[in-house]
């Protein structure tokens, strides 16, 4: 062993050891051999090993050990464990005693009746206690989460067996804690009677805990940790028990630097820890609630200590800051969980004070040492909050009163929580977040605690609205009537503008108050929803000196463009001016909705002017950033807001104003020369899309007579033909000039924006869009084959006929689709398909799924108009694609090829049965007219093969597909499939679920088995379930009938699962025992 660990040993003599010691650690009686190592070897690794070959014999053989052989085993084992687990070391004790607990776990109650009455004396044994204690634990996580196999019968015993024991167990660790307690506490005061009244001294304070007795109290609350995990709750858990966990829990909230502080945390987070596991349960019974109202008068008490002030000088953040990181986080846990599961159980009782618990919640929030968690409180008020609104949902009149209650806590949670994101008033924490590395989401750490901070205002706003509004605004004014004001101090100097702001102290003011203006502009633009709707006039007044405002400050930023002005610390300014001026054009743009609203109230009325100056406003500070050399990030804002005010706004005097027009002589005179740049192509999109829409969406609450379609359409047309006249005028075949390349992407792109944001317009909007298309179509059509071999090309002429077939197939006719088909199906042969695809991850394999998309919205357009494409599709599917992907892991290639077979299947399920509606009603026995049944069964078998191979995702697809297929066509139920191929998928199935798998998809799999079974229920029961058990190796004769016998023929589902998932692991434990006993062993 020690040869085998050693650093200078090679792999070729380790693999030789192993191999050795694999060969004795198989042979029949080596554990005697390892019993005599353990007794009498200090080798570390000679026990480790000696103990491996023991816990194999017991998890993986111990059917076919000789019963006196286990007897002996039985008493050497604890003896030993008894004589030597203070010489062990702890990893190898605690091994020990999980071999000891595997045979009980395989033997307890029936052959080794004393092994829970022997773990139970050592508990109340003053010197193991420790030793018991970790036997206890080891039992309650071996027993009922069995990590090896046991039959389900044995695992409901053992569970029983243990409930039967809990109410001695935890009677014995209550009495562990209380006697540790009683003995190291000196009493000073006693806690308060009841949450309300004020603290009056300190706690029960142990002066000193002794090492032995803080290690035995980590054990025992360790113990119930686990324990708490599963038993359900009753009266086992006594007032007294949990009055010394509490005790345990005020650990934590102690600050200082006694003698053994640390360990006393460690306790405390452990106490913790028990209580959380009980508030995890939300099945609570009755009588259990007073029970639970005591636990939160408990947890309030230490909510008081914890935030309490006048102790001594202590503020509240740092003496959260001196305690044990740990103990906090649980404590929040535990406050989640208070506020998730049970505050509705609470609520109503006029014992807990909610209000006093908020008001100490908000004190604990407010005072978090760190961010994390800080924003993990938030998460908990968000909860509160939601919990609220769905209150009052449901108690329209008692709504008033509802809100009343908690009116100053939530106001007084808006007030800070916007106070927490100014950093005026807080910048050496704010500027500890990171603002430039993206996580996960895209975000940074400001953003996400910005984002966060702004959810629990917009949430209050919901239920205190115009609460909110007064103590937003005035904020929002300050900043603004800063930033406004900045043009006083602009100097001039020839052609260069110099802000004349050089102090460091006014430079930091000005710093903090734009980051300010930002964010507060993101939340006014968060809030734009609770304008609209139903409370549009209510608050109209409101919206409106919102909308001025942000119309005011984005036209003053475009006037100014102080993003060209030379400043002192550019660095930090300049970014700051920056993204005040976009957040202004962004939270203009929220309020779009608004203004929709408004343009449709304003039609119906005479007097429209307020609503033209915002428009024609709004558009005055947006175009000027588009023909202007500005920020990139100040453009995006400005082309957004463009494409806001064409598709959700609509005014109809939009296109006729002198900013709308000039950015249709700028990108129309600008294409005839040159292409945008590769960085400003995003925003050339944008604007192309805004100006098309702005003369292909419909005007609201106009007659389709005043629409003005001809002078649009001819618009529309000449705006067209100026954006694609390069691309159109490309030569054939396309020089291979890297212009020619960027031309066709680039005018693709625009094109497709162009057609998708009209994708669910009116047939109108979409006939003048193809109109003015047409001949661009053509020239893509026609370009296609000359780019076959360059993917990157043809992954942008494929997204765009995509784009084309889902928004405009029926404007492009059938005769025209047809023709673009047959020219893909014909580009797309074997050979070019096997090159696509087997570059995985390419833009070849990414050619391929956009391919078999298109399709996929061929195949589903109703009616007969695409039907004479399908068997070319068909074969395209099985004869070409699925040979190529079938014995490869090709995922993204393979599920668009699923979705298209299930596509095939689901909306043209009359191509393979013919049956009429009568006879499927009438259900009779009439023969199933069936067609195309070869191209039937392959598409099955493709499915069924795919639950033979690794890949979870196309397995959760493809059982997905078929459970449809199922209950829109009746799959199962079709004489094809239930005479041939239903008893098939069970198999595979229910084989999945036997070599674990999939396991992640267990209910899934249970569910379609269940379907499938239920086609016919007595056939399941009698002719397939032994037929399976026959086929099953590994099994004798009797346990095949015990299987059989124990999946009672059950129909509903709850106990059909139950029968599927005991077949399949007593049928894997059977495997087990089998395959451990030695040979030639008789069998009864």
């Amino acid at each position: 062993m020690t040869e085998f660990f050693h650093s200078c040993t090679t792999n070729d003599r380790k693999r030789e050891i192993e191999e050795l010691l694999n060969s004795f650690a198989g042979q029949p009686g080596s554990w005697r051999h390892c019993l005599y190592f353990l007794s009498n070897s200090r080798n570390e690794y000679v026990m480790m090993y000696s103990l491996t070959v023991f816990e194999n014999l017991v998890n993986k053989m111990w059917v076919g050990v000789a019963s006196e052989d286990k007897a002996e085993l039985r008493s050497c084992l604890p003896k030993l464990l008894l004589s030597q687990h203070a010489l062990l070391p702890f990893f190898i004790r605690n091994k020990l005693c999980k071999v000891i607990v595997d045979i009980g776990r395989q033997d307890w109650p029936m052959f080794y009746h004393n092994f829970f009455s022997n773990t139970l004396q050592l508990v109340q044994s003053p010197s193991l206690a420790p030793l018991g204690l970790v036997l206890l634990k080891m039992t309650s996580e071996e027993l009922v989460c069995p990590r090896e196999d046991l039959s389900v019968a044995r695992k409901e015993e053992l569970k029983k067996l243990l409930l039967d024991q809990i109410p001695t167990v935890l009677n014995l660790l209550t009495g562990i804690l209380e006697t540790v307690w009683d003995k190291h506490s000196v009493t000073v005061t006693t806690p308060p009677p009841s949450p309300t009244s004020r603290e009056s001294g300190e706690l029960l304070t142990p002066m000193v805990l002794e090492a032995e007795s803080g290690d035995l109290c980590m054990l025992a609350l360790e113990c119930l940790a686990h324990l708490f995990s599963w038993i359900p709750l009753s009266s086992s858990i006594t007032p007294s028990l949990l009055a010394s966990i509490f005790n345990f829990a005020r650990f934590g909230c102690q600050t200082g630097q006694m003698v053994g502080h640390a360990e006393r945390a460690r306790l405390g987070v452990m106490a913790m820890n028990c209580i959380n596991e009980l508030m995890c349960k939300n099945c609570v019974p009755v009588d259990f609630e007073e029970f639970l109202l005591r636990m939160f008068q408990q947890t309030f008490y230490l909510l008081q200590r914890l935030t309490n002030t006048h102790t001594n000088t202590h503020t509240i953040k740092s003496r959260l800051q001196e305690l044990d990181e740990s103990y906090v986080e649980k404590f929040t846990d535990f406050l989640r969980l208070f506020v998730s599961v049970h505050l509705r159980r609470i609520e109503s009782n006029a014992q807990f004070p909610l209000v006093e618990f908020l008001a100490l919640l908000l004190k604990y929030t407010f005072n978090q040492p760190n961010h994390e968690g800080y924003l993990a409180c938030l998460d908990i008020w968000s909860i509160f909050l939601d919990y609220l609104t769905t209150k009052i949902r449901s108690r329209l009149a008692d709504s008033d009163r509802v809100i009343n209650r908690y009116k100053d806590a939530l106001v007084l949670l808006l007030r800070e929580v916007l106070n927490r994101i100014q950093f005026r008033l807080n910048q050496s924490q704010l500027e500890e977040l990171d603002d430039e590395t993206l996580d996960d989401d895209q975000q940074t750490e400001w953003q996400r605690y910005l984002r966060q901070s702004l959810e629990v205002v917009a949430r209050v706003m919901e239920l205190l609205p115009s609460q909110t509004f007064s103590v937003l605004f005035p904020v929002l004014q300050e900043d603004l009537d800063i930033y406004l004001g900045l043009q006083q101090f602009i100097v001039r100097s020839g052609t260069s503008r110099r802000l004349n702001i050089t102090a460091e102290a006014d430079c930091r003011k000005l710093h903090c108050a734009l980051r300010d203006l930002s964010s507060l502009l993101q939340a006014v633009g968060r809030l734009a929803e609770f304008f609209t709707g139903d409370v549009f006039s209510a608050r109209f007044n409101d919206a409106l000196a919102i909308v001025q405002r942000l119309v005011e400050v984005s036209c003053y930023g475009s006037q100014i463009s102080l993003y060209d002005v030379e400043m002192a610390v550019p660095s930090v300014l300049k970014p700051d001016l920056i993204d005040v001026h976009a957040q202004s054009l962004a939270a203009l743009q929220a309020y779009s909705h608004w203004l929709a609203q408004f343009c449709g109230e304003v039609q119906r009325q005479q007097d429209q002017t307020q609503f033209v100056d915002l428009i024609r406003s709004s558009m005055a500070a947006t175009t000027p950033l588009i023909n202007a050399k500005v920020p990139e990030k100040l453009l995006l804002s400005a082309c957004h807001l463009l494409v806001s005010m064409a598709t959700t706004v609509r005014p109809v005097f939009l296109v006729s104003l002198p900013a709308a027009q000039n950015i249709f002589s700028l990108i129309t005179d600008n294409h005839n020369h040159r292409l945008p740049q590769e960085d400003s192509v995003a925003q050339f999109v944008l604007c192309s899309s805004s100006l098309s829409n702005m003369l292909l969406l419909p005007w609201p609450s106009l007659p389709e007579a005043e629409q003005q379609w001809q002078s649009r359409s001819a618009n529309h047309t000449r705006l067209l033909s100026s954006l694609t006249q390069q691309y159109r005028l490309l030569p054939r075949p396309p020089s291979h000039h890297p212009n020619s390349k960027a031309a066709i992407q680039q005018t693709l792109c625009v094109l497709r924006d162009l057609v998708d944001s009209i994708s669910v317009e009116a047939t109108k909007s979409r006939q003048i869009c193809y109109h003015s298309l047409q001949e661009s179509v053509q020239v893509t059509l026609a370009l296609f084959p000359l780019f076959i071999q360059q993917p990157d090309v043809t992954d942008e002429m494929l997204s765009f006929f995509l784009t084309l077939f889902q928004a405009l197939r029926v404007q492009m006719g059938v005769a025209f689709t047809e023709q673009i088909i047959q020219t893909f199906l014909s580009m797309f042969t074997r050979e070019q398909l096997a090159v696509s695809i087997l570059q995985e991850g390419s833009s070849g394999s990414k050619v391929v799924q956009k391919f078999l998309k298109i399709l996929q919205v061929v195949v589903q357009e109703p009616g007969q108009t695409f039907k004479p494409l399908l068997p070319s599709i068909l074969s395209l599917c099985l004869d070409q694609v699925y040979p190529i992907v079938s014995e490869r892991s090709c995922p993204d290639v393979k599920a668009e090829m699923f979705e298209l077979l299930f596509q095939i299947l689901h909306q043209n399920w009359r191509f393979f049965f013919k049956s009429s509606v009568l006879s499927s009603v009438q259900r009779t026995g009439a023969e199933e007219l069936m067609e195309n049944q070869a191209q039937f069964i392959a598409a099955m078998q493709a499915f069924g093969q795919s639950f033979l191979q690794p890949d979870i995702h196309i397995f959760k697809q493809n059982l997905s597909y078929l459970e449809v297929l199922n209950t829109k066509h009746k799959l199962y139920h079709r004489k094809l499939f239930r005479n041939t191929m239903l008893f098939h998928f069970i198999n595979v199935l229910l084989q999945v679920l036997l070599h674990k798998s999939h396991d992640l998809l267990q209910d899934d799999i249970t569910l379609a088995l269940y379907n499938m079974a239920a086609v016919d229920f007595p056939a399941f029961y009698s002719s397939f379930l032994p037929e399976f058990l026959n086929g099953c190796q590994g099994l004798d004769p009797h346990q095949r009938t015990s299987l059989a016998r124990n999946f009672t023929p059950e129909r509903d589902l709850p106990s059909f699962s139950q029968g599927v998932y005991r077949i399949v692991n007593d049928l894997r434990f059977y495997r087990l025992c089998n395959g451990s006993l030695p040979p030639g062993t008789l069998k009864l």
